[in-house]
């Protein structure tokens, strides 16, 4: 893990006089920005995390406990915008952009000052979403998808959440072109489209996701905005609108946004797999059509969101046989994944153990979304805590773990020192069993018709929700854990070695065909 010479030099290499918090601010250098993407992340999933722990404290025990029905309505919010536009995204564009210019051989990105730019409108972004929580009459109480005609009746906090979501969105339209251009532009000579590693491919997907259904959203809560202050009415029956139309609008959004998160972690996950099997990637080909494929198709299910709403039964079957579909390529990648274990030389350290973990619990959360996909079980299902199950095992099991898996595998490489194996897998089991502990028994209360986003509920449903707030503190405390895994190895870890997986490494390309172009990926080439 030691400098390698080279004569090429990075475009965001030289900092002038700038250091300290000055450097950090003004850099443009691709790794310095990869590094602030992930730290703002973290902060980020904690400040999620405290509103996920003041939820499962109120729904500890029946009645209310702790917090007013309004204030818990506002976490709720609060929780599910910060978890996926202040931790999710910004995680997986940080491991953008520390690992795509390496991969393909790049200098830097290919806009260096707008990647400074996309990072630091993300603060003052969370800063307006935040500020709702003390703004008068709170933040939202509208949940992440800010449906009218609640959206329209709130406070200034309303207010504040639709200009962060627009600087957020700024922020990852900026972001995708950066990414699409580096890629489309900047591979080593030699480097075709099919010889990238998946990694790459998953965030080129992702990229152009992002700029087709950003815009969705600004649309969205613009014409929520004008709703509210300039006398349209857009979503209000009384005006000739249609609330449902928020619906379809945020929708189209929304189902391609799952994507746009669960893609990078395919990528991930398509890197330490190989890598810990000693392979190389099982149908390398198939994996990059499956992943174009599930982009393709996750612009035409988002309606599976709107069963209840009313549409007629031709749209239901639509949607619900496009929904279904989706599985199929899906299922082509956990089926590589697992081939590419077969018959592998298989070593078990932390990321390849986070992997595995996002492989299991990733595949229950696609089940349980092709029986919401069925039109007919849906309706029963739709708004208890069945759906919100199925959403964290894809969310958190998806995304979550995959990051994880990435920041062990990678943190060598990033940082020069080793984390302590024995605490990293530790980390990996208790946050496995108190995920398990949290949302597995959701589907239980799903079951049984607990509706989703209540601070209060009857006695027959205690028990499932003590055993899930009791895991929500303990996957808490599991990641404080990971914290103190982190900050030790940064200050006082063992410098990590040339080679830190033991024969790992060097199949991080494997699937390139012999020989390999021209690059040590590891270093710039000359650019003539």
């Amino acid at each position: 893990m030691s400098a390698v010479p080279h004569s090429g030099t990075y475009a965001g290499d030289y900092h002038g006089p700038a250091s300290g918090l000055l450097r950090w601010i003004t850099t443009t250098n691709h790794k310095d920005i990869g590094t602030m993407y992930l730290w703002f992340a973290g902060l980020m999933f904690f400040v999620g995390g405290v509103a996920a722990i003041i939820i499962r404290l109120e729904l500890f025990s029946p009645g209310l406990q702790f917090v007013s029905p309004d204030f818990y309505n506002e976490m709720i919010t609060m929780h599910g915008l910060v978890m996926i536009f202040g931790a999710i995204m910004p995680a997986f564009v940080g491991f953008a952009n520390w690992q795509i210019p390496m991969m393909i051989g790049a200098p830097d990105m290919a806009f260096a000052r707008l990647n400074n730019w996309s990072f630091w409108l993300l603060p003052f972004a969370a800063t307006l979403l935040l500020l709702g929580v003390i703004s008068p009459g709170g933040s939202p109480q509208t949940g992440w998808t800010l449906y009218p005609p609640l959206s329209v009746q709130q406070g200034i906090g309303m207010d504040l959440t639709i200009f962060a979501v627009h600087i957020l969105g700024m922020s990852s339209i900026l972001g995708a072109i950066n990414i699409i251009t580096t890629i489309l532009n900047m591979r080593a000579p030699g480097m075709t489209l099919m010889k990238m590693p998946l990694f790459c491919w998953c965030w080129l997907v992702t990229a152009y996701l992002l700029v087709a259904v950003m815009p969705v959203l600004a649309g969205a809560v613009t014409m929520t905005l004008t709703d509210r202050h300039f006398g349209t009415t857009f979503f209000s029956a009384a005006g000739g609108g249609d609330p449902v139309l928020y619906q379809h609008i945020f929708w189209f959004f929304g189902h391609p946004e799952v994507y746009i998160i669960a893609i990078p972690a395919f990528g991930v996950v398509s890197q330490v797999i190989p890598a810990f099997s000693r392979k190389p990637l099982f149908g390398y080909a198939s994996m990059v059509y499956a992943v174009s494929a599930i982009a393709v198709l996750s612009f035409i299910v988002w309606a599976h969101h709107m069963y209840t709403v009313g549409m007629p039964v031709t749209g239901q079957l639509f949607f619900m046989y496009a929904t279904s579909l989706i599985a199929v390529p899906t299922g082509v990648k956990v089926f590589n994944w697992v081939s590419t274990m077969w018959k592998g030389s298989l070593t078990f350290e932390t990321p390849m153990l986070f992997a595995c973990g996002f492989i299991f619990m990733f595949t229950l959360g696609g089940f349980t979304g092709l029986v919401l996909a069925l039109t007919a079980v849906d309706i029963q299902l739709h708004d208890t805590y069945y759906v919100v199950a199925h959403f964290h095992y894809v969310m958190v099991a998806g995304a979550m773990f995959s990051a994880f898996a990435g920041i062990y595998f990678w943190f060598p490489k990033w940082t020069g020192k080793m984390y302590d194996e024995r605490l990293g897998k530790i980390h990996f089991w208790l946050t496995l069993v108190f995920f398990n502990m949290i949302f597995f028994v959701q589907h239980f209360l799903g079951m049984a018709g607990m509706p989703r986003r209540i601070p209060d509920y009857p006695l027959m449903f205690e028990t499932w929700n003590k055993i899930s707030s009791i895991g929500a503190f303990g996957f808490a405390l599991a990641q404080l854990l990971f914290l103190y895994i982190l900050f030790t190895a940064i200050r006082r870890g063992e410098a990590a070695p040339q080679m830190p997986w033991e024969g790992a490494d060097s199949l991080d390309w494997t699937h390139l065909p012999t020989p390999a172009p021209y690059h040590s990926f590891e270093t710039a080439p000359d650019v003539k």
